[in-house]
């Protein structure tokens, strides 16, 4: 099979040819209908070998990842094979904590390493993948190409509002910061979910538009006038949460500036900035939080409301063999939503 491939740290990925694997006990193999790209993908093309530790390279890259069940391994139950599927990204969790029990494997107690398909282990950028099947969620008839965004995207921004939504209730206000493909899935999930006002903030016109499109009932240009603007829109009470998208230090201002006394601000951006955190630094009573992806649980619920047509994942298609061309139109910025490439079989079976 074909598959995409970080060869050594910090040269270019390339296509090659390799074995089909087989799966083991408790693994399924998946034949890949879509994966999605994603920014993460490009800051592990740059990690050094160092910064990949003990799980270097060589791997086959891509971390969003749905298609068909195509060999069940020896011990595994509640799967068919042929049956649509969707993978959880990360893979480093113990299985038997309390939070692993409870399918929020993403916040294992006895897992700090960022692990998975794509990261120490062989992605989805490929005609198959093997997957541990307590990390695979079955998903009815959903197609795997418009699945293959909400294993990070969607899974990401759905674990980082769900402990919000009890304070989201009519004459409330959330915003999400940074409407490109992970916060247009925030904003349906806000619209669909709880009925607070939902603001939409990025310098993009476009994202603005489809952001307006799919339930912001205000966009906002991402400028240093912006959370004055929310203030103004709040009379003066500020946003009840915040879900940046992006991470800049900008935005990360903007946000705390924004917020509501006993308001929530959640980073799921990855700019990796910082800002100061005090007695004084921020509303009294606010929380700054931080999420990374989600576990088995939340998927099979964000899987439903895509099931359900409450939330629409806009992708732009791209054959496996023209991955190149994906990454550089996302690094471009000249995607509408999520890149996804998908293996010409695939493609027919599809």
């Amino acid at each position: 099979m074909i598959a995409y491939r970080l060869i050594q740290a910090q040269e270019p990925p390339r296509i090659q040819d390799v074995p089909k694997p087989s799966p083991g006990p408790g693994q399924l193999l998946i034949k890949v209908g879509g994966c999605g790209l994603c920014h993460t993908d490009l800051m592990l093309m740059k990690r050094t070998t160092a910064e990949w530790s003990n799980m270097p390279p060589p791997l086959t890259l891509g971390h969003e990842i749905a298609g068909w069940v195509s060999q069940i391994g020896q011990g595994v139950v509640g799967f068919r094979s042929g049956e649509p599927v969707a993978v959880v990204p990360l893979w480093g969790s113990c299985g038997h904590c309390a939070r692993c029990r409870r399918g929020e494997e993403n916040f294992c107690y006895h897992n700090s390493r960022l692990i998975g398909a794509g990261v120490g282990f062989d992605g989805g950028l490929a005609e198959y993948i093997l997957a541990e099947a307590r990390f695979v969620v079955p998903m009815g008839d959903f197609d795997p190409v418009l699945a293959a965004p909400l294993t990070d995207a969607g899974l990401t921004t759905y674990t980082a509002i769900k402990p919000a939504l009890s304070t989201l209730i009519p004459g409330s206000t959330a915003v999400v910061i940074g409407v490109g493909g992970l916060g247009l899935l925030g904003v349906q999930f806000l619209r669909t979910l709880c009925s607070a006002r939902v603001i939409a903030v990025d310098n993009d016109k476009t994202h603005l538009e489809l952001a307006k499109a799919h339930g912001a009932d205000n966009t906002l240009s991402s400028d240093t006038s912006t959370a004055e603007q929310i203030q103004d829109i709040t009379s003066g009470v500020g946003a009840n949460f915040v879900l940046d998208c992006v991470g800049a230090e900008s935005t990360l201002k903007t946000g705390v500036a924004a917020l509501a006394r006993l308001g929530r601000l959640t980073l799921v951006g990855a700019a990796l900035k910082t800002i100061p955190f005090g007695l004084h630094e921020i509303p009294w009573g606010a929380q700054l939080a931080t999420s990374m992806n989600g576990g088995t649980a939340n998927l099979r619920e964000v899987i439903e409301l895509a099931r359900l047509g409450r939330i629409e994942t806009i992708v732009d298609r791209y054959p496996l063999t023209h991955v190149e061309d994906a990454y550089r139109d996302l690094v471009d910025g000249k995607l509408r939503g999520r890149a996804v490439c998908i293996p010409e079989t695939a493609e027919q079976m599809s």
